[in-house]
């Protein structure tokens, strides 16, 4: 798939199709999936040309990055709804709230405590979603599976955070179904029914799993551009 504006409406075409394909071989409405359009180190080109195609949930990592683009972005689409799917700064937590209406990588204990301050202060509490690590890899961000019940009890008890579900990213190299069942599984003792998992490569395979949220980005925009 190309990055033109032709090329980007196909492959946001093709991405509903597989998900609604994949919903109903699972028994599910599609309507319970929402699709989020991961957008980092995107040129704007092809942000915007999904837009005009309608789409109007997007993710992104890096909280500067959503900065530079998405103000500018809101204005002339007022009904964007943008998640953060990348790890949180501490620091980042206020500029977050204002830039964001759901976060999906709450994962340590700080965070969070910052997280309800902030929301406290502004007014303005941010559906969120606890990071579990559930390949247990040192390198990457969330909570491990057998500290999360623990976890989501502090969130919820102690800090009074709005607790929407959980989110993933199985390891490279291993089959994601498992881990996705372990998310599930966690969600369910927990009484949460959000659960974000699935990206390009897989996003099929977890709303079988009972995903929520799917968060595609190659499939949708193409190769991704590091420069």
């Amino acid at each position: 798939m190309t990055g033109s504006a032709t090329g980007l409406t196909t492959g946001l075409s093709d991405v509903r199709r597989r998900i609604d394909a994949a919903a109903r071989a699972a028994g599910r409405d599609p309507s319970e999936i929402t699709l989020v359009a991961v957008s980092k180190v995107q040129p704007a080109g092809r942000i915007e040309a999904v837009l005009a195609a309608g789409h109007r949930v997007f993710g992104e990592n890096r909280v500067p990055e959503a900065a530079a683009r998405w103000p500018a972005l809101r204005e002339r689409y007022g009904d964007v709804v943008l998640h953060l799917v990348g790890p949180l700064q501490t620091n980042k937590a206020r500029q977050a709230a204002g830039l964001f209406d759901v976060i999906e990588t709450v994962d340590r204990s700080r965070l969070a405590r910052k997280l309800a301050e902030v929301f406290a202060a502004t007014g303005r509490a941010l559906p969120c979603y606890i990071q579990v690590n559930t390949g247990a890899e040192p390198q990457k961000a969330g909570v491990l599976p057998e500290a999360a019940d623990a976890f989501i009890a502090e969130c919820r008890d102690v800090h009074g955070l709005p607790l929407a579900g959980l989110m993933c990213l199985p390891p490279l190299g291993d089959a994601p179904a498992p881990h996705f069942a372990l998310l599930r599984d966690i969600a369910e003792r927990n009484g949460l029914a959000g659960l974000s998992m699935g990206m390009s490569g897989d996003f099929e395979t977890a709303i079988g799993v009972g995903a929520t949220i799917v968060r595609v980005g190659s499939a949708l925009f193409g190769a991704r551009d590091y420069g």
